[in-house]
């Protein structure tokens, strides 16, 4: 008997009675809306063969007599909402060929010996549960066992080398689990395997030397997102079938192995998020079939090679996020690219003219580059793009007409250029576009009132040019904030905005202004200059009187006074959207003035008692301090439990950024200046103000960036000033771990010796681009011990290698004036306070070595 009734809009539960059916073989209701439990009663009967109730909503526990009777050969029930545990008595049903239970909520292990009984079964699927626990030793005795998939779920341990007895095996996926340990080689056993997926679990450890030569009918490997380290073994070239290799997000290091080329039938290479060097390997010509390639956020460098173009098959290809230097070949515009990703590397020159006519590519990303010249008419050729990134480059001229012809696109970021002139009103032609960012260039005129039928547009940020004019307030422009447009002086609009408001005039009776205008204005100004005379008497006379009030008032280089209102406003309510970062007594946030003046608002959090303490000795630190390289304090606000300090604000944020995020790059005279830059402001405080200032709080995140890279030592909060004659101090204060000295952490004393050892760390940090609470230094290793190991004869190895040039024969030069800035780092980092060196010597030693270093670059020193 055949119940048939797959996609039928079935609704409601199954009837109790089904197990009265008792010839009833055959049972298909998959695809349907059936909800409720499975009743017990549908397994009574012995002549049942095959199950279908996948894609339903059924429920509950799967009845325990569903292993009563024997007979059953295909059990589908995935794709539903079954809970518990999977009943003991299914792994007793010899006669089971195929069991999908997929994307359900079973919990619980798999029984030990599961596979006692299980002798006919060839698929075995139960992706995406809640199960946990080993992988029992017992499934070799599943010898029928062509396809097993464990995948996304918590299994965990290591996998049983029993699994290498299931020689008919051809798929095997145990990806997105907590499995560990070293790769599973006893897999190599099972030379049917053509589907083999590992990814996203915990193996550590290095491939075999022999990886790939007991798999030649692999078509699809998948080892990515664990922690596999060492190189790709050649041996990998013996997986002749493999049509995907998937290794992103490993540690693998080392070159790319050319015996990848042997691979002649690959369609999909995913190499990213590891740390290769090297060049792409020239044999990548070989791969003719390829489609997708991915070698984005290694540390591979040295030019694109024209043997790119030499594979015309190829779609996608990403290169982000490495050390490739030189010009874009022209010839990659030969092939059938759709995804173009070169962002953040050091590509140089003019965008190839020829690139602009790829008609069929989709992505286009060339951001975080050097790349200079114009954008040229011939933009509107990329007739399908919906991605286009030209953002922090060195991009000049006006943006072109013709882009608005881009009708498919969805994202365009022109961001940190040099581009000038106005926004065409052609742009209201990018139909598509959702997100829209021009900002940080030397845009002028009006923003167009075009850009208000844009209805998909989430997203714009015109922010740091040079607009003027209304900002339109239809369509999209209803939802945007002012950090859209800040930072353009001649904007009006809104008031949510916090631009001025536009003035609206009256075209008839302009005649009648102007002659009321000239017959007035004699008048009006006679009335202002008295009235300005008075108001500067009141003035005196009141200053004179309050002068004695005002003594104990905190006195900065200038004298704006702040209200808590204007800051609420600035900030748009403290809204988040304008939090610039959160520390150990408050938060900062990024506010608009309303002389239109950008800053940040340090508000210490009222709710600690040492948030008092910490606002007076910030506000008595920086009172007399005058510097450079010290965030320039603007007014403070307090009122009642309310407490914020106004600072400078610094465009480019804390150097922390810089040093840590993919999306941006410092090389190592920028690096060099931003550490003289530091230097040279603890030599102030140590040295040079009216009473010595120990900061006490060294770190990257403290040191904040202006919109020229200078950089600016911040936050004063646990700072100490020595008294006459006082060498060091004693504090409970806790500063950062990492990055304090031995005797602070141990002793609570801080002194002038113990910042010079927090510098020490912070110069091997940027050097090395390792945070000294990196995960790597465990079991008593530490950042310096790292380091002093490895100086002066290993530092290749633990170096940023962003620092090092793409020019070979340059490297040792470079590398010797590298070894004196960490021989530098470890002379400020003595255990002993009185052996490390003073500010003052290491300002000279850092100056010189820059000399030094911009000679060998073969650049011009600039003077700091």
């Amino acid at each position: 008997m055949v119940v048939s009734l797959t996609r039928n809009n079935l609704k409601g539960r199954l009837p109790s009675s089904i197990g009265n059916c008792t010839l009833l073989e055959y049972l298909y209701l998959e695809q349907n809306s059936l909800t409720g439990e499975i009743p017990s009663s549908l397994f009574r009967s012995s002549s049942l063969r095959e199950v279908y109730l996948s894609e339903n909503s059924l429920n509950g526990s799967l009845p325990m007599s569903i292993g009563n009777q024997t007979m059953v050969e295909y059990l589908y029930l995935d794709y539903n909402s079954f809970t518990g545990e999977i009943p003991q008595s299914i792994f007793n049903m010899p006669s089971l060929i195929e069991v999908y239970l997929s994307n359900n909520h079973f919990n619980g292990n798999l029984p030990e010996e599961i596979c006692q009984a299980l002798s006919s079964l060839e698929v075995f699927v139960v992706v995406n549960n809640h199960l946990e626990g080993n992988i029992p030793k017992s499934i070799s005795n599943c010898s029928s066992l062509l396809a097993l998939f464990l995948d996304m779920n918590s299994f965990s341990g290591f996998i049983p080398k029993e699994i290498g007895n299931l020689d008919k095996l051809e798929e095997l996926d145990f990806s997105s689990n907590n499995f560990n340990g070293p790769f599973p080689s006893h897999i190599f056993n099972i030379s049917t395997l053509t589907f083999l997926s590992l990814e996203n679990n915990s193996f550590s450890g290095f491939l075999p030397s022999n990886f790939g030569i007991g798999l030649p009918n692999l078509n699809k490997l998948q080892l990515g997102h664990n922690q596999f380290i060492g190189q790709i073994p050649n041996s990998i070239s013996n997986a002749s079938e493999l049509i995907m290799l998937d290794l992103p997000g490993n540690k693998f290091s080392g070159v790319i192995p050319n015996v990848l080329g042997n691979l002649t039938k690959l369609i999909a290479l995913y190499l990213d998020g590891n740390d290769l060097n090297g060049p792409i390997p020239n044999t990548i010509n070989r791969l003719q079939s390829l489609q997708h390639l991915s070698l984005s956020n290694n540390r591979l460098q040295g030019p694109i090679i024209n043997e790119l173009c030499q594979i015309k098959s190829l779609s996608e290809l990403y290169l982000a996020n490495n050390m490739f230097s030189g010009m874009i070949p022209r010839c990659l515009t030969n092939t059938s690219l759709r995804k173009l990703d070169f962002s953040s590397n050091k590509l140089i020159s003019h965008v190839p003219i020829s690139l602009w006519s790829l008609e069929d590519i989709l992505v286009l990303d060339l951001s975080s580059n050097a790349l200079s010249g114009r954008i040229p008419p011939e933009v509107s050729n990329l007739k399908s793009i919906i991605v286009l990134k030209l953002s922090r480059n060195q991009i000049t001229g006006n943006i072109p007409t013709t882009m608005g012809g881009l009708q498919t696109l969805l994202n365009l970021s022109l961001a940190h250029n040099k581009l000038q002139g106005p926004i065409p009103e052609s742009l209201g032609g990018m139909v598509s576009l959702e997100f829209l960012d021009l900002s940080q260039n030397h845009l002028s005129g009006l923003i167009p009132k075009s850009l208000e039928s844009l209805v998909y547009l989430k997203y714009i940020n015109l922010s740091y040019n040079l607009l003027q004019g209304e900002i339109p307030n239809g369509g999209p422009f209803e939802n945007f904030t002012f950090d859209s447009f800040m930072m353009n002086k001649d904007l009006c609009g809104k008031s949510q905005l916090l631009v001025r408001p536009c003035r609206k005039g009256n075209i008839h009776n302009s005649s009648k202004v102007m002659l009321l205008l000239e017959c007035s204005l004699p008048v009006v100004v006679v009335i202002f200059v008295a009235l300005c005379i008075i108001l500067i008497i009141i003035k005196h006379k009141r200053d004179h009187v309050n002068d004695s009030a005002n003594k104990d008032l905190i006195h900065f280089e200038t004298q704006i006074r702040i209200s808590y209102y204007e800051l609420l406003r600035g900030t748009n309510g403290f809204n988040e959207s304008n939090l610039l970062g959160k520390g150990s007594f408050g938060s900062v946030y990024r506010a608009v003035l309303p002389n239109g003046k950008m800053v940040a608002v340090k508000v210490f959090n009222s709710s600690l008692e040492e948030t008092s303490r910490s606002f007076d000795t910030e506000c008595a630190t920086l009172r007399n301090l005058r510097h450079r390289n010290l965030t320039k304090i603007i007014s403070d606000c307090s009122n009642g439990e309310f407490k914020s300090i106004i600072m400078e604000f610094m465009s480019n944020g804390s150097l922390d950024k810089w040093l840590h995020s993919n999306n941006y790059y410092l090389d190592i005279l920028q690096r060099l200046d931003i550490m003289i830059d530091v230097a040279a402001a603890l030599e102030y405080l140590h040295h040079g103000s009216p009473t010595p200032v120990v900061h006490c709080d060294i770190k990257p995140s403290n040191v904040l960036l202006d919109e020229d890279m200078v950089a600016h030592l911040s936050d004063f909060g646990i700072a100490k000033l020595l008294g006459e004659g006082q060498m060091e101090i004693y504090t409970k204060t806790l500063a950062t771990i990492g990055y304090m000295a031995p005797e602070y952490g141990s002793k609570g004393i801080a002194s002038i010796k113990g910042d010079v050892y927090s510098y020490g760390i912070l110069l091997m940090e940027m050097l090395t681009r390792k945070k000294p609470t990196n995960e790597m230094f465990v079991e008593g290793m530490c950042l310096k011990d790292w380091v002093c190991k490895s100086t002066p004869h290993s530092i290749i190895n633990i170096v940023d290698a962003n620092l090092l040039p793409s020019d070979s024969q340059n490297i040792d030069g470079i590398l010797s004036h590298i070894s004196s800035l960490l021989e530098l780092a470890l002379d400020c980092c003595f255990d002993v306070p009185e052996a490390r060196i003073n500010m003052e010597d290491v300002v000279v030693i850092l100056k010189k070595t820059k000399a030094r270093l911009s000679k060998a670059l073969r650049v011009t020193p600039l003077t700091t």
